[in-house]
């Protein structure tokens, strides 16, 4: 599903958090397979695609000087996970050879009145491409199948992945080729573009028994579990020698890579469960395995979440 695929074990090989985000960015794979709008990787006719070996030396020349990267990321704000995701595609995307950015997050007014944006617009030997890009995180259903696109919220469980698609599907892709948008465009030079998606994250399953994956998902995708507060202290007690650390939002892209004196002690990580609130929002929390290098790599990812999720976003 990407033109990369010998490269998914470089992300964890980095050591620059933001470096390995921008890996992860470029190399993980897309959520589904199967979506009722094109999607398209944004690198696949870029030469990297057809030179991976050129893109691993570029990211590991980062990883030794990660200041250019810095510097993009300090020009605007990206406390929102999804921005930052855009702005690391934008970085990378100047940076191919082959590929030529012509406009991102490009509002479309009506009587001053913005129809919406779009996220990217970009040239290859493959012609002008107008791109909706998304990292996306859902927790399939405890209580149903799964199949049903439905059936998985967001952690804040606000978001569905079939109202994600729909507003995809039904307002952001189209917008490139209506008329407000046309002659926007025309001002740019572009007489047309092709409209596609790109949708990358994680899929979470109930811890206890699990579920089907949604309909159309990439049998690739990567994954992780989800559990309740009141679950914790049985998972906990079936992996007593294990090594759990929360990680912050900005942190939800990569795999996880810490340095031992990053590592909070068990008693630490047992006073801060303590210390959160019964109703605190979703914490990511990672199972660390030490590494060969003598720091710690993540072998899996859960969601806790209190005990009360999700319908306290009904009432």
């Amino acid at each position: 599903m990407t033109p990369f695929d010998s490269l998914t074990d470089l992300p964890t090989q980095l050591r620059h958090p933001l470096v390995r985000d921008l890996a992860w960015v470029l190399l993980s794979p897309p959520l589904l397979s199967s979506t009722p709008w094109p999607q398209r990787h944004p690198l696949s006719a870029s030469r990297w695609s057809r030179n991976p070996g050129a893109l691993a030396d570029w990211l590991r020349n980062l990883d030794a000087d990660s200041g250019p990267l810095q510097h993009w990321l300090a020009q605007s704000s990206v406390r929102r996970l999804g921005l930052y995701y855009e702005r690391l595609w934008q970085f990378a995307l100047h940076a191919a050879p082959g590929v030529e950015v012509l406009a991102a997050n490009l509002p479309i007014r009506q009587q001053g009145h913005t129809l919406g944006e779009l996220d990217l617009l970009m040239r290859d030997e493959q012609g002008v491409h107008h791109l909706e890009l998304a990292i996306k995180l859902y927790l399939g259903p405890a209580d149903a199948s799964g199949e049903d696109p439905a059936q998985w919220l967001g952690p804040g469980s606000h978001d569905r992945l079939d109202l994600k698609l729909k507003h995809l599907c039904q307002h952001q892709l189209p917008l490139s080729a209506g008329s407000q948008a046309l002659s926007i465009l025309a001002e740019l030079d572009i007489q047309q573009s092709q409209a596609a998606l790109w949708l990358a994250g994680y899929l979470f399953y109930p811890w206890k028994h699990g579920c089907a994956a949604p309909q159309g998902a990439n049998p690739e995708h990567l994954r992780g579990r989800w559990l309740h507060r009141r679950d914790w202290p049985v998972l906990a007690a079936q992996s007593s020698a294990a090594c759990w650390q929360p990680l912050p939002r900005q942190a939800w892209l990569a795999p996880a890579r810490l340095d031992p004196a990053e590592l909070r002690s068990a008693e630490e990580f047992e006073r801060w469960l303590a210390a959160l609130p019964a109703q605190a929002n979703a914490q990511l929390l990672v199972r660390l395995t030490e590494g060969p290098e003598g720091d710690w790599i993540e072998a899996e990812r859960v969601f806790l979440l209190n005990d009360e999720w999700p319908r306290q976003a009904e009432s």
